[in-house]
């Protein structure tokens, strides 16, 4: 799929929003829905509520930037769909995709859900089709490796949405994988403090977890700690420290590994240090990723056995 140019026009992007007829129905909505989800508005002249309505759906339409039409029909001059459809009171407003209606609602409703009704038709990724397939293409770059593609992705992304948390935890994850926290800070710094979204929680606690190992060789001052645990398995200390270093490194399941040991040999110890860094470790690896998951059963394990 081609990504929409987001310097088009609404009406250059493919004529988001038309007004249909009973006798444009099977085009304009059941062919298009094959295509994109459409919305169909039923709506009268007549009918107040619409007037509200109808506007600012036609602006969530636009705001989507191409991931959703719209289609306009009204229901005194073409009742076939309406009465097939069931419409009883307007404004009906009617989801199609694949030619089939998947959702819709009855009556004004507010902005807030006239936008989460557009966002879960088309993934809840905020309505941007290309804002969508920039951040996949800037994950997909990450996990390859490719710190430039994913850059440009993500600064692609930032140049249409400014505030974009994903795409700001993005570039400072780039810029943590290039070895420059200092950067990466300042970029996670443009993301408002109290984000509940999860990609700045990880970045955020990556750092946090950064800024407790001393600067240095950490492949060297983890072969030195991981001799003192295989020299006394039972000194704690030496455990958390490798531990410490190997999340800073990026080895999430390596330091959850040597924080279970501890917390399955003494969970009280060091005022239950262990688990405490345990949980750090969980927001910065992703509380979905694999590593959280099988972490927390297995602290579960440890601690309700």
């Amino acid at each position: 799929m081609t990504l929409l140019d987001p310097t088009l026009t609404p009406d250059a992007a493919g004529d988001l929003i038309k007004e249909g007829t009973d006798a444009s129905f099977m085009t304009d909505v059941i062919e298009a829905s094959k295509h994109q989800p459409v919305i169909v508005d039923f709506w009268a002249t007549w009918c107040g509520p619409c007037r509200t309505l109808g506007p600012a759906l036609e602006k969530a339409v636009r705001a989507a930037k191409g991931a959703v039409k719209m289609v306009k029909i009204d229901v005194d001059a073409n009742p076939a769909y309406a009465g097939q459809l069931r419409v009883q009171s307007i404004p009906t407003v009617y989801a199609f995709v694949n030619g089939q209606p998947v959702d819709g609602f009855q009556g004004a409703i507010p902005d807030s859900q006239i936008k989460a009704f557009i966002d879960k038709l088309t993934g809840g990724q905020g309505g941007s089709t290309e804002t969508a397939q920039l951040l996949e293409l800037g994950e997909e770059s990450l996990g390859l490796n490719d710190f430039g593609g994913a850059a440009q992705a993500f600064a692609h992304v930032l140049s249409i949405e400014p505030e974009n948390e994903k795409a700001i935890a993005g570039m400072a994850r780039v810029y943590l994988a290039g070895g420059d926290p200092e950067q990466a800070a300042q970029t996670i710094a443009m993301a408002p403090q109290d984000s509940k979204e999860p990609a700045v929680q990880s970045v955020r606690a990556q750092l946090a977890l950064a800024s407790k190992t001393p600067t240095g060789d950490l492949a060297s001052a983890s072969a030195e700690l991981e001799a003192k645990v295989d020299a006394d398995p039972n000194d704690h200390q030496a455990r958390f420290d490798l531990a410490e270093a190997q999340s800073a490194a990026g080895d999430f399941k390596g330091a959850v590994d040597n924080l279970l040991a501890i917390i399955q040999a003494d969970r009280e110890w060091n005022d239950q240090a262990a688990r405490k860094q345990l949980l750090v470790i969980f927001d910065a690896a992703g509380l979905t990723s694999d590593v959280s998951k099988d972490g927390r059963r297995r602290l579960s394990s440890i601690l309700f056995s």
